[in-house]
């Protein structure tokens, strides 16, 4: 009998043992989130200077959801990006499942936010409420991006729960790997929001 998991229920070992998912080492593997990264311009700072003026803001009156992160943080960093711009377009709550050969075993679960460019999911973001780790996350996204019926390019994806950011890249030639970006937080005095942006510019030039 077929055997159905929640992908939120989903932990790195069972990735690994199930799909053969491997950490990547080398850190050639995932240039994307630190190298040749575009400028930040000065018409773009003040917006991400409010975008973390917005956010602290409301984290002063809990509970802030996963929407009010969606709506906040994410949907205004998406667009000035742009990801909302050709060739790209945006699905939100799709449902994907996956099976390992021979299991028995397929894993459900919904995106929060798919990217779309050339039929391909390129761009991968699972929002959590403010107070969830983002640790938490990885494996679901890691999920959906094992879900990508694209085999031969790389998948990027962001988890974030508003005030944490993490990138992660995918790809799935022969063994699948992935690799993770450092963490970036808006609490820190210097935004952080800066780099996010920038790694989310280079991901949206390089992907178009």
């Amino acid at each position: 009998m077929v055997q159905f998991i929640q992908a939120q229920n989903v932990g790195l070992a069972y990735l690994e043992e199930r799909f053969s998912l491997q950490l990547a080492e080398d850190e050639a593997f995932f240039t994307e989130w630190f190298e040749n990264l575009p400028e930040i311009t000065d018409l773009e700072k003040p917006d991400l200077d409010k975008i973390k003026l917005h956010f602290l803001r409301l984290v002063k009156y809990p509970p802030l959801s996963e929407e009010t992160v969606k709506l906040v943080v994410l949907s205004p960093l998406l667009n000035l990006a742009g990801f909302y711009d050709e060739p790209f377009y945006m699905r939100g709550e799709q449902s994907i499942q996956i099976s390992a050969e021979d299991e028995g075993e397929i894993i459900r679960g919904r995106i929060d936010i798919l990217v779309i460019q050339e039929q391909f999911w390129l761009l991968v973001i699972e929002s959590k409420r403010s107070s969830f780790s983002l640790l938490e996350a990885i494996p679901q996204a890691l999920v959906y991006m094992l879900a990508n019926p694209s085999q031969d390019k790389p998948t990027f994806g962001l988890v974030t729960n508003g005030s944490h950011f993490l990138f992660v890249k995918l790809t799935k030639q022969n063994i699948p790997k992935y690799a993770l970006s450092d963490e970036f937080t808006l609490l820190r005095r210097k935004n952080e929001l800066y780099q996010v942006l920038s790694v989310l510019k280079n991901l949206s030039q390089s992907l178009s």
